[in-house]
């Protein structure tokens, strides 16, 4: 044994592995250990494939299609005309001077600012107006208030 001042030296010489060999329990503890890593891998490459391929509903082919009738047509979204006709139209006399007491002084539509003379719509509900032609072309499509999104819509109960 070398002594604690003395620096460890490698002894390779000392090394001879030129006779190894795996007998016994050895090669059986490899084996085993090989033969349990290539299970786990078959296994969770199967398991992959089944979730990958397996679970995934077909695809329809050519042969298999199904006439599938369209869905019914939406109900319309916007007013018709007649109502869009029957809203009130005034001419816009400036912020202080017209009847109607405008507390709008811009179209939110086109972010356009009221001109004196403007023919401009207001809604019957919630009172904003809005340039003739920018809410005609927004109550075709919807059937509120494109400011604060009050119906406008009359749905008769009786």
């Amino acid at each position: 044994m070398s002594s604690p001042s003395e620096p460890f030296r490698w002894h390779y010489a000392e090394f001879d592995d030129s006779n190894f060999q795996i007998r016994g329990r050895t090669l059986f503890f490899i084996l085993v250990l090989f033969s349990i890593i290539l299970l786990v891998t078959l296994l969770f490459l199967y398991a992959r494939w089944v979730c990958r391929y397996r679970l995934r509903p077909p695809q329809p082919s050519a042969s298999h299609l199904v006439h599938v009738p369209p869905p019914p047509p939406q109900p319309q979204q916007g007013l018709d005309s007649t109502a869009i006709n029957n809203l009130p139209i005034v001419s816009y006399m400036g912020s202080g001077s017209s009847p109607g007491n405008f507390v709008d002084s811009e179209c939110c539509i086109c972010l356009g600012i009221f001109q004196d003379g403007d023919e401009v719509k207001v809604l019957p509900r919630c009172h904003h107006c809005f340039h003739s032609d920018c809410v005609d072309k927004w109550l075709t499509t919807q059937s509120s208030c494109p400011l604060c999104r009050a119906s406008l819509r009359v749905d008769s109960a009786v």
